[in-house]
Formats: structure tokens, sequence, C-alpha cells
């Protein structure tokens, strides 16, 4: 019988999907036989960030946003706390498509870590850039440069009426990614994470992997 955490909601059709890959690699006798069916499913079926922005190539742009994922770290771990959010963390870079539907979830950083750091040690701005894909951000990316657009800089009520309504155009497309940052913590073992922050990268692949399967 296949057996997973309580914390973690998974679909009857995940779970069928997972039991149907575990009697495969059964039958194949491959050279994986000694991991888990989850662990064959993370490997092989989570998208990678080329996936990703290849899937972009097909639509206008992409929309790209950090997400804090809380931890449960004492005060020492300085690393991981976020003068942000005044708690301790891990940063995941979010992209998601013009409906606001999550495409990719990127490995974790410590929270400490800020989203344009994160953005481009992931590669994201210069895998976008090749790809020529349009980007919105908030002004936490300013200055990646590439195809990344963010906000007009300045004070609003400085602003002229044309940077005024541009930045109203880009915050309502922009927003769009709060629906994909909502997919992946709807997943309740990320919403307080009490691993090692190690998993965390794993956790959030298995998320990104098992929810297209779970909201069929």
């Amino acid at each position: 019988m296949l057996v997973h955490p309580s914390g973690v909601d998974v679909s009857s059709s995940a779970l069928r999907f997972l039991t149907q890959l575990r009697r495969h690699r059964r039958a194949i006798g491959s050279r994986w036989r000694r991991l888990s069916a989850g662990h064959q499913a993370l490997l092989t079926l989570a998208p990678g960030l080329t996936d990703a922005v290849r899937t972009a190539s097909a639509k206008a742009y992409l929309i790209l946003d950090g997400t804090f994922l809380p931890i449960d770290r004492i005060a020492a771990d300085r690393p991981f706390h976020s003068g942000k959010h005044k708690k301790h963390g891990m940063n995941v870079q979010v992209l998601a498509d013009p409906f606001g539907r999550l495409l990719w979830a990127s490995p974790a950083l410590p929270g400490a870590v800020h989203d344009i750091r994160a953005a481009r040690e992931h590669g994201i701005v210069d895998a976008l850039a090749e790809a020529d894909t349009p980007c919105w951000t908030d002004k936490a990316y300013r200055g990646a440069g590439g195809t990344v657009r963010t906000p007009c800089r300045g004070r609003w009520d400085t602003l002229s009426a044309g940077r005024q309504a541009a930045n109203r155009s880009h915050a309502r497309i922009r927003t769009l990614v709060e629906q994909a940052v909502a997919t992946l913590k709807s997943w309740r073992l990320l919403r307080k994470l009490r691993c090692s922050t190690t998993r965390i990268t794993s956790l959030a692949q298995a998320v990104l992997t098992l929810h297209p399967t779970s909201s069929e």
C-alpha cells in the first residue's frame, strides 16, 4: 500500500499515478529500481527552468515573483532570516503564465537572499533574455536587465500621468502571479516547514510535479 505524509494533500489520481510508476519500475528492472516511486516521479517529471521558458515561447510574456516559505529556526541561523518578513525562511522564485498558472518554482535559497540576486543565481534573467520572452516583475527586480520589466521609478505623486497609467497597467498584469504563489502555498507542507533546509527544494519540486496531476 502506498503511504504518504498526512501533511501533503495528494489526490487519488496522483496516488494512482505513483502506484503505476512503482509497478512499471519493477517490471522493467531499471537502474532506478532502488528509488521510491515518489523520487522517480520527482526526478523525471518536475519541470526545469528550460522547460518553463520553452513553454513560455508560445505565450506573450511571463510573470516572475519571489515567495517566502517560513521555517522553524532559531535566531542564530542568520542567513535564513529575512529582514523584510522579520522571520526565518527560504526564498523561492516563481514563474507564472499570463493567466497566473504556476509554471516553475526555483530551488530554495536562504531567506536573507534578495529577489534580484536569487533570479540571477538561478539564471532566470539570462534564460528569459536568451528566449526573448518579456517578463513582468515588481520593483525588487530593478536593475536585472534583459527582458525583465519593472514599474516606473519614483513617488506616485511625482510621476507624470503617462507613467502612472503605465504603473497601473503593470500592476494589473503582475498581480496575477499571486495565483501561482497561492498554488504553491495551498499545500500545507510548505506553510510552516520544520524539516532540514536541504530538503525544501525537493519538497517544492514535488509540489510542482504533483500539482498538475492533482488538479485534473
